[in-house]
């Protein structure tokens, strides 16, 4: 089992909901994190039919603990009712409440507000460099992508094939997120095919056979579940005409790989290119929101098609995903031109396969990934982002 970089409070004060995407790892660090919590787990079909049925036998249950006992509802989505319950408890008794789940999409019909603002809201992901530590292989994880189960699994793809059917059939289906399940199927597979790419939902709506705005709406399940997120362009003081259309990645690449077919995804092809930006935006993500900086992601790129790949922040951070073992000097251009309209920007950096850190003579810096990674949790290149 890996530590989480997660911060979780060891004796929690206020309530909090924890979010992720199934199988990221939220039941286990919350057991480890606070193994003598009372543990309602509504996967058991038992408990679930139970609480559905009687709400308030949750508040008598309560009230039969001491006060300082922490209680876990696990998968609080399946019964969204019992928030009523966990709002009371919450507001006349002070009691403090766990609830985690794979999305809030569900919960939000009924309880709009999720508790009033009276919950933290955290974010479980799927597994970083750091995490993984010796275990952290870039060609593995392509090809597998975060997850605890499907990155040490001994047959990846038999894994990543049944988390596909189970997403679909009980996070879309039997949650009512829509009710055309093969129509649904069909984006996901169009939606990963253009991973790591600008949005273009007219284009996506044709191929599908769908309306733009049955588009629009299935792209925001896949951020309501995590399962993925839009990369905004940066538009900060544009100096020449740039893009505007956001880009979409997955969360995960082993799913990519899955809905989009493709083979074994070896360093120095197209592919690979790809999925080391997708990893890249992975890191970078969960930097942002482990790190509790939450600095804003974009990406910018001009008309003429000169593109650099992440933004940080207000733009004082620049960074190219390169999934190749030998920078040139036309991949350094993006990051050249970027300096010439913010010429406040303090790093410019290229991520890639090489073996050693160097710095170009533009002051761009060449940076191993597995160097970067460490250097990014260190806080090397996020100290004073918004100074």
């Amino acid at each position: 089992m890996y530590k989480r970089n997660l911060r979780l409070p060891e004796k929690p004060k206020q309530s909090f909901f924890i979010w992720g995407a199934r199988q990221t790892g939220k039941t286990t660090l919350l057991k480890t994190c606070y193994p003598d919590a009372l543990r309602i787990d509504l996967l058991k079909t038992d408990e679930l039919m139970r609480y559905a049925k009687e709400p308030s036998l949750l508040r008598e249950e309560v009230a039969a603990l001491s006060h300082e006992r922490l209680i876990v509802v696990d998968e609080i989505q399946k019964v969204p009712v019992l928030l009523d319950e966990i709002h009371y408890m919450i507001q006349e008794w002070q009691r403090v409440f766990a609830l985690c789940g794979s999305s809030a999409r569900k919960v939000r019909r009924g309880h709009a507000n999720l508790l009033g603002g009276r919950a933290i809201r955290y974010e479980l992901f799927g597994l970083v460099a750091q995490e993984l530590g010796a275990d952290f292989s870039i060609e593995h994880f392509v090809n597998t992508g975060p997850l605890p189960d499907h990155y040490g699994a001994e047959n990846p793809a038999l894994a990543l094939r049944a988390y596909v059917d189970d997403y679909l059939r009980e996070e879309i289906l039997e949650e009512g997120l829509t009710r055309r399940l093969p129509i649904f199927s069909d984006f996901l597979r169009v939606a990963a095919i253009g991973d790591t790419e600008m949005l273009n939902m007219s284009n996506i709506a044709r191929e599908t056979g769908i309306s733009v705005s049955t588009v629009r709406d299935h792209y925001g399940i896949l951020i309501d579940t995590l399962m993925g997120a839009f990369l905004p362009a940066f538009t900060l003081r544009p100096k020449r005409r740039t893009i505007q259309a956001p880009k979409f990645y997955f969360r995960d690449l082993g799913v990519v790989n899955h809905l989009a077919k493709r083979g074994p995804i070896k360093p120095g092809s197209e592919l690979f290119g790809k999925a080391f930006e997708n990893w890249l935006f992975h890191e970078l993500s969960v930097h942002a929101k482990y790190s509790e900086l939450f600095y804003e992601l974009s990406y910018w790129r001009l008309s003429s098609g000169i593109e650099v790949d992440f933004i940080l922040g207000p733009g004082t951070v620049a960074i190219e995903a390169k999934g190749k073992s030998k920078i040139t000097s036309g991949d350094i251009r993006g990051l050249v031109n970027f300096k010439k309209d913010f010429p406040e920007v303090k790093w410019q950096i290229i991520v890639c396969l090489e073996k050693r850190m160097r710095k170009t003579d533009e002051g761009i810096h060449i940076v191993p990934y597995q160097e970067f990674t460490k250097l990014l949790w260190d806080g090397k290149w996020t100290q004073g982002l918004y100074q």
